[in-house]
């Protein structure tokens, strides 16, 4: 377990799913938490969650594809907590799979490019400066597994974002690997959030094809899991890690038997 007293480390879409157990988590260890999102009830629930396991946290209500609304939350974290050391880009839509590219809707391409890729940028833009401020410390940018491969389920306008947003990290890691400020992906596979359990739950034998196929473990992951791999990321335990994209999904499952 890392140590994360008196850091202070933004969550983009932290009131429910993975960004929500990344948020509980941290707390839990003493980091000072900012998690945006829509939905006030849902994010004075997680601020109540991470106060009872004994860290500090903050709601800020916004939209993040509202430029004025990401310069305002990093603003706002840095007026509570003082500094910014971290920051989880983890805000993001689903979009309307099982579309070839030919029939994917205009605005279903636009709604995902501009939450899942164009916010991240906008993020970034306003994280960087503060953690730069504050000396130095980690972005932790949430990509996918479709980041790293075409999607099989019609899913072409995510897939696209997901891959911007590994190609925007490496860039970034690139552009600040020297003045103490790293950048990763993490590209989580399917698993229990409020994005995918819809999902399972209308349509359980379809997925039970697509963990087949997409998971050697042959299970879902589990939120807590991927937020052990954000604070790994987050952490000094990753002091030399900088620019990859880290595949979190149980493993591949290509094989010739």
């Amino acid at each position: 377990m890392s140590d994360f007293s008196d850091k202070v480390v933004l969550i983009t879409g932290g009131t429910s799913g993975l960004g929500a157990a990344a948020a509980i988590s941290l707390a839990s260890q003493g980091a000072k938490v900012a998690i945006t999102g829509r939905r006030q009830e849902q994010g004075e629930a997680v601020v109540a969650r991470m106060q009872a396991a004994g860290g500090e946290g903050l709601f800020i209500r916004g939209d993040i594809t509202l430029r004025a609304n990401v310069e305002d939350m990093v603003a706002r974290t840095v007026a509570r907590f003082g500094r910014l050391d971290g920051a989880v880009n983890n805000a993001g839509i689903a979009g309307d799979p099982f579309h070839a590219v030919a029939d994917m809707p205009d605005e279903n391409w636009h709604a995902v490019i501009n939450t899942n890729l164009t916010a991240v940028f906008m993020s970034m833009k306003f994280e960087i400066p503060a953690i730069l401020a504050s000396g130095g410390g980690a972005i932790v940018n949430i990509a996918s597994i479709l980041g790293l491969e075409g999607s099989d389920i019609g899913h072409s306008a995510y897939a696209a974002a997901k891959h911007g947003v590994i190609g925007l990290t490496r860039s970034a890691a690139v552009d600040y690997g020297q003045q103490r400020l790293r950048v990763n992906a993490l590209c989580p596979g399917y698993c229990h959030s409020e994005m995918v359990d819809p999902y399972v739950e209308a349509e359980p034998e379809l997925f039970v094809n697509i963990i087949a196929r997409h998971s050697a473990m042959n299970r879902l992951g589990e939120s807590q899991e991927v937020a052990d791999a954000i604070e790994y990321l987050l952490s000094g335990k990753s002091s030399f890690v900088n620019g990859i994209a880290l595949r979190l999904d149980g493993g591949p499952t290509t094989r010739l038997y």
